[in-house]
């Protein structure tokens, strides 16, 4: 049966992986522990406990070590073993002892040789001869620590990485997609542009610098005018609130671990002698009744005392909060309460990725309560939103529909309506099969329809999301009046087209690789005096563009024009003007446009204000020309 791409990927890459294995016990010996290898999306890897530590400089040997195995042409032959008979076979290879001993009791176990001098466990499938793999094209790609089993108490292992591909032609696209991606690595980026810094006193917390922050501005206003259109109303609530808000909305027992503490002190009492100890802030759900104890001059108190305070890692019960200060009409749903509020979330350290995965961000975030009979019409427009600001960076996307977790909140039924809802909604958007299904995927309080935009790269990112929810209106009591008089419950939506602003930060700095649009350009235009008696018309020209909310830097320096304008070219501004004598008699400007070596020259300054304006209000992807 003839396998589809994805299968022959699977198959080869996990077969890499054994010779890989293979190649590793014949250079160090038989003292090697493997541990386990799988195939992963653009290769294999494989764990291993060595006599010695790896570098660059064992990668040509251990390649050169698979391809003398390759050419063996050694058959694969796969062999069904008792629980005994395994342990027995591997007795000199703990990690495999310990994944054997891990198993269900009526499990098959089974293992693969190859050749007649190695064996490893797997449940296959695997090439039937090396033979198979003669044409495959594999390179290291790096090595790392890894803990067995991802636990930092347990062994630490090295992980060697494979690159994998059918042929070397694939091979040598994929390293060049790889060094095309590592040149638009955002973190190497927002150094270099100067727009974000980390530092180690508030791990996975950005500090946005001035230029950083000038676009995350432009994002923030574009955000909004764009919902002002669509009548949102913006909120702000509080950072911090009692354990008894997310008790309520449920996030104390399904979101705590990720939730950062504050506990707030009531029943101060002064201490007296020198008392040793260590303050322990209160961060599990019982909150315990243990007493602290800190040094002389300080407190005592116990948990009895402690009002648990916890910062935000969203947005929605402060939403909830917001609704219920007063009696509602159906008159006026549905309410649409935007926010960007600083959110936290706890991550572990080994998750945190630059402005990818952080501890502290802000959302372009929304919760609309509307009645059951505007949902279809309320998603729909928040659809038309989604088209539009995606369409305004460029990229396309998809939709994904996530349903009821296994720690689902409510009842069933309630989940099961819901579904049907937002199903309904993609079919008459997309046709049917136009969207995935993730079964499972959604949050505990509802489905969810994810967005997934892809890049320039091709690569898919979850951005946006439209979340029903049923349950936080019925934990939070809220309601409405109806037409006939009586008295019903709202549903919620939840919302966001960016997401994270600070992973979508990340996300557009890849995508374009720093070259920002003119209207999200931290500095849009450089101004650059050739001499000092230039200055005062390009200060002319600096308040001309400020005064249209233009973002312009201007160097009154007596540097070199050239270095002038290096500088700015460094930081991918999109126009750098040259003002000489001529510019400054005829009230012209001379032109350095990013991307092009040419400079246009003499173009009078009204037409290039123009052009400004007319792309900072269009929210132009392309640079202007032509004036």
């Amino acid at each position: 049966m003839a396998l589809d791409k994805q299968e022959f990927l699977e198959r080869y890459r996990h077969s890499l992986a054994h010779i890989l294995a293979k190649a590793m016990v014949e250079l160090y010996g038989p003292e090697v522990q493997y541990a386990i290898g799988p195939q992963i999306e653009d290769g294999c890897y494989y764990d291993f406990a060595l006599p010695k530590s790896l570098s660059e400089e064992d990668f040509k040997t251990i390649e050169d070590k698979m391809r003398e195995i390759i050419k063996r042409r050694e058959d694969w032959t796969r062999e069904e073993l008792s629980r005994e008979a395994a342990l027995a076979l591997f007795d000199k290879q703990k990690f495999k002892k310990e994944l054997i001993q891990d198993l269900p009791a009526d499990e098959v176990i089974s293992i693969y040789r190859t050749g007649d001098d190695f064996v490893d466990l797997c449940r296959g499938p695997h090439v039937e001869n090396s033979q198979e793999l003669m044409n495959v094209a594999f390179q290291i790609k790096s090595i790392s620590g890894a803990y067995w089993r991802g636990d930092e108490h347990r062994d630490q292992l090295q992980r060697v990485y494979l690159f994998a591909y059918p042929d070397k032609i694939a091979l040598k696209e994929h390293l060049k997609w790889l060094q095309e991606a590592q040149e638009r690595d955002h973190k190497k980026l927002g150094s270099q542009l100067d727009l974000f810094m980390f530092d180690e006193t508030a791990p996975g917390m950005p500090y946005w610098l001035p230029r950083g922050w000038k676009m995350y501005q432009a994002l923030l206003a574009y955000s909004r005018s764009v919902q002002a259109k669509h009548g949102y109303t913006e909120i702000s609530a509080p950072l911090i609130n009692n354990k008894k808000l997310w008790l309520i909305s449920g996030h104390w027992a399904h979101y705590i671990n990720n939730m950062f503490m504050v506990p707030g002190i009531s029943g101060w009492l002064k201490a007296d002698a020198d008392l040793s100890g260590v303050l322990e802030h209160p961060t599990d759900a019982s909150l315990g009744e243990k007493i602290v104890k800190i040094q002389a001059g300080s407190v005592i108190y116990n948990r009895e005392n402690i009002d648990t305070m916890a910062a935000k890692p969203m947005n929605c019960p402060n939403a909830m909060i917001t609704y219920k200060r007063r009696n509602r009409s159906y008159k006026e749903l549905p309410i649409r309460y935007s926010e960007y509020d600083v959110l936290h979330r706890k991550e572990k350290s080994g998750q945190m990725n630059g402005l990818f995965r952080v501890q502290e961000f802000r959302q372009d975030d929304d919760h609309t309560f509307v009645m059951e009979s505007q949902i279809e019409a309320e998603i729909a427009d928040i659809i038309s939103i989604a088209d539009e600001v995606y369409k305004t960076f460029g990229v396309t996307y998809r939709a994904e529909l996530s349903t009821r977790p296994d720690d689902f909140m409510g009842d069933i039924e309630v989940w099961d309506r819901a579904e049907a809802a937002l199903k309904k909604i993609l079919t008459d958007k997309y046709g049917e099969g136009g969207f995935e299904i993730n079964e499972g995927d959604g949050a505990f309080y509802g489905p969810k329809i994810d967005l997934q935009i892809k890049d320039a790269l091709g690569r898919e990112w979850q951005c946006g999301t439209i979340q029903l929810d049923f349950q936080l209106p019925h934990n939070f009591g809220l309601t409405y009046q109806t037409a006939e008089g009586s008295t019903a419950m709202p549903v919620v939506i939840h919302r966001a087209i960016y997401g994270s602003l600070e992973r979508f930060i990340g996300i557009i700095i890849e995508n374009f690789k720093g070259s920002f649009p003119f209207w999200l350009s931290p500095e849009q235009v450089g101004i650059v005096p050739i001499r000092e008696e230039h200055n005062d018309y390009g200060k002319k020209i600096y308040e001309a563009l400020s005064d249209m909310g233009i973002r312009a830097e201007i160097d009154y320096s007596d540097k070199n024009m050239k270095e002038k304008i290096k500088t700015y070219k460094n930081y991918k501004n999109p126009y750098i003007l040259v003002l000489g004598d001529k510019e400054m008699e005829e009230k012209a400007v001379s032109i350095n446009m990013r991307g092009s070596n040419k400079q246009i020259n003499n173009v009078p300054l009204d037409a290039f204000l123009k052009a400004c304006e007319r792309m900072q209000k269009e929210h132009s992807l392309e640079l202007m020309d032509e004036f």
